[in-house]
């Protein structure tokens, strides 16, 4: 597989809190590819004093080592010890308790000769192409079941409804301190032949189709493939900013961070 891949934090000067890396073993027909996206803490102290760069930068490392150098593990399994690891890397200095100690997305891709394996969990996504053109996304869609009951609320109190709902039952999920929480991540296979190339991606490229509407999944990824991601993030950047106050593109802040992983033949 050959790879391409971008990310841009939604304010400059500002850490960007996505993390996405690849592994391609030397001579090998396979790889690992790791996307996610840490969860903003904005003015709320989560109790951590080393914050979500820090904390999708290490969760990300240690999902990528142990999904590529553990292929008996499940890519579940990977998650928990990622996430089991990264806790005690910390818990002796921070609020792990606290609910908004530092949190993420994540996508996770690993691949042989003979399948494709896949994790996804919370909004960031996946994208499967097929040898004959069709895409596939592979959504997690917990947190968008949500949002049309956050809608009918009062502005004041959407925030706060959904926070509620955060790594909670008949609510979403997002990997924190709780190895337990990979469990409930999107998951699957395919066989090695029902795939030609990958694409994945933060919401902050997501917002190409859910937030600007400029085409479905399958029209972004073909943006990805044949533009490039810097392309497709520079585009969404120029929506947001002819739109800064979210008036015609409603969005819970006005630039977020952006990240796009390609891998192809």
């Amino acid at each position: 597989m050959r790879f391409r891949s971008a990310s841009e934090p939604g304010t400059p000067g500002v850490p960007n809190e996505d993390f996405a890396a690849v592994a391609s073993p030397a001579g090998g027909a396979g790889g690992v590819l790791v996307l996610l996206d840490g969860v903003t803490a904005g003015e709320i102290d989560g109790g951590c004093r080393h914050g979500v760069a820090w904390f999708t930068a290490r969760l990300g490392g240690a999902l990528l080592e142990l999904a590529g150098a553990r292929p008996e593990l499940t890519l579940p399994a990977c998650l928990a010890a990622a996430i089991t690891r990264t806790a005690d890397a910390h818990r002796g200095t921070c609020d792990l308790s606290h609910p908004r100690t530092p949190q993420a997305t994540v996508v996770c891709a690993r691949w042989d000769a003979a399948e494709l394996e896949y994790l996804v969990l919370c909004d960031s996504v996946l994208l499967v192409e097929e040898p004959e053109g069709a895409v596939r996304p592979v959504l997690d869609a917990r947190l968008d079941a949500l949002r049309p009951a956050a809608r009918r609320l009062p502005a004041g109190e959407r925030v706060a409804f959904v926070e509620g709902l955060r790594n909670a039952e008949g609510g979403f999920f997002t990997a924190a301190a709780d190895p337990g929480v990979a469990g409930r991540a999107v998951t699957g296979s395919l066989p090695r032949g029902r795939v030609r190339a990958l694409a994945a991606l933060s919401d902050g490229v997501g917002r190409w189709v859910e937030t600007f509407r400029f085409g479905d999944w399958s029209a972004l990824f073909r943006a990805l493939t044949k533009e490039g991601p810097e392309a497709v993030i520079e585009r969404v950047r120029a929506a947001e900013a002819a739109d800064p106050r979210g008036e015609t593109h409603p969005r819970g802040k006005a630039h977020d961070d952006a990240t796009a992983i390609v891998a192809e033949p």
